[in-house]
């Protein structure tokens, strides 16, 4: 028989080796590899669930990743000690073109968040260049400066950058992608807004829909080649790269145009695309069948790490729109309906989230639960005894 404290010295042993497989469950269990996509939460609706019960959402979706149109306190509260990281907006350019109100701002909507909630990005206005508004574009660059100066001055410049959302109709030409450039007209505004991104080291974002090209020219836009479905892929002559979807495509034609005016330093971020799951009637292409097809093709896409043709090396970033349909939306009726949720929580269609829940708490899966709740309850019950 082994001496009273070799026998101590065991039981030890067990315990603590015991105890190490349970916290390595544990941490398993809470931290499963986050989806790598963005989502965008729009609240253009009338009948959404309040802040909590959606971050319960994406808690059990293990989406790490929100772009807001505003900084709404009640959601960056909600998902407050989360881990999410928020991309928050401001679409009042005319004001944040004043240092001191861009700084309250910032005071105000952003900094008290910090560090509960992860705000890494402001943007400043929303498809700006692809409007009419003159006066907006003008403002827009002494805003985003006025913005980044802000967060500088607040200590929050190594958290938080400072971008803008393009339309993708800010090019004159997309293809072949390496012919992309950017429209001459808006040539006066896009050069410096480079320049400051570059300086900043902050992302280029743009906002793109295949959805578009095909409801535009149904019967010469290839469906498979913009839902990302099997299909002989177009040559770009220039570079012979091949495309076998248009969204790659559209984001290298993007970085050519960046090329043609100097940059080569600068990231292509996708802030914004989706297909709806219904339509007008003349909304060609609107359906259920292609909305599950165009995000559900992505986000495999997206798991993969997979680039476009002309940076193969660097993963496509793509923040998904929308969460939920916006009932309140103008426009037409493909408007209200990118949602991958009804505002009830349940799917539009199928595309593995049938896990979703309201729930207020992370979920655990069903496998390592009971594992988990095993070994600790050995590890107590041990411990009683034996220390």
């Amino acid at each position: 028989m082994a001496p009273a404290g070799l026998h101590a010295v065991a039981v030890r042993v067990l315990l603590l080796s015991l105890l190490a497989v349970s916290a390595i469950d544990v941490v398993s269990a809470a931290t499963a590899a986050p989806l790598k996509f963005g989502i965008n939460y729009g609240q253009i609706a009338n009948n959404l669930p309040h802040p909590a019960q959606v971050s319960g959402l994406l808690q059990s979706l293990n989406v790490n990743r929100v772009k807001l149109y505003d900084a709404d306190p009640a959601v960056l509260t909600a998902f407050a000690g989360t881990g999410v990281e928020f991309i928050v907006g401001n679409e009042d350019l005319q004001n944040l073109t004043d240092a001191g109100k861009a700084r309250a701002w910032v005071a105000q909507h952003v900094q008290p968040f910090i560090p509960s909630t992860r705000i890494t990005c402001i943007t400043v206005g929303n498809e700006v260049l692809s409007g009419k508004d003159t006066v907006a574009m003008q403002n827009l660059l002494p805003a985003m400066q006025a913005m980044h100066q802000a967060v500088s001055d607040l200590g929050l410049a190594g958290q938080v950058n400072v971008s803008t959302a393009h339309s993708v109709n800010i090019l004159a030409s997309s293809y072949p992608p390496s012919s992309g450039v950017f429209r001459e007209e808006l040539a006066q505004y896009i050069q410096p807004i480079l320049n400051f991104h570059a300086e900043v080291r902050s992302p280029f974002l743009i906002n793109a829909y295949p959805f578009f090209a095909y409801k535009a020219s149904p019967g010469s836009v290839s469906l498979p080649y913009v839902l990302f479905e099997p299909n002989p892929g177009v040559v770009d002559p220039n570079t012979n790269l091949t495309y076998d979807n248009m969204l790659y495509a559209q984001i290298d034609a993007v970085y050519a145009a960046m090329k043609a005016m100097g940059h080569t330093d600068l990231t292509v971020r996708i802030s914004e695309t989706g297909w709806p799951s219904k339509g007008d009637g003349d909304e060609v292409g609107a359906t259920v069948a292609n909305a599950a097809a165009y995000n559900g093709n992505l986000m495999k896409r997206i798991a993969m790490g997979q680039g476009t043709p002309l940076k193969p090396d660097v993963p496509i970033d793509v923040f998904v729109f929308a969460l939920f349909n916006e009932d309140m939306k103008p426009g037409p009726a493909s408007e209200r309906n990118y949602g991958l949720f009804y505002p009830n929580g349940t799917p539009v269609y199928n595309l593995g989230f049938n896990g979703a829940s309201f729930s207020p708490s992370p979920t655990f899966s069903s496998s390592s639960k009971p594992t988990t709740t095993f070994l600790m309850a050995v590890v107590v019950l041990l411990a009683g005894f034996f220390l």
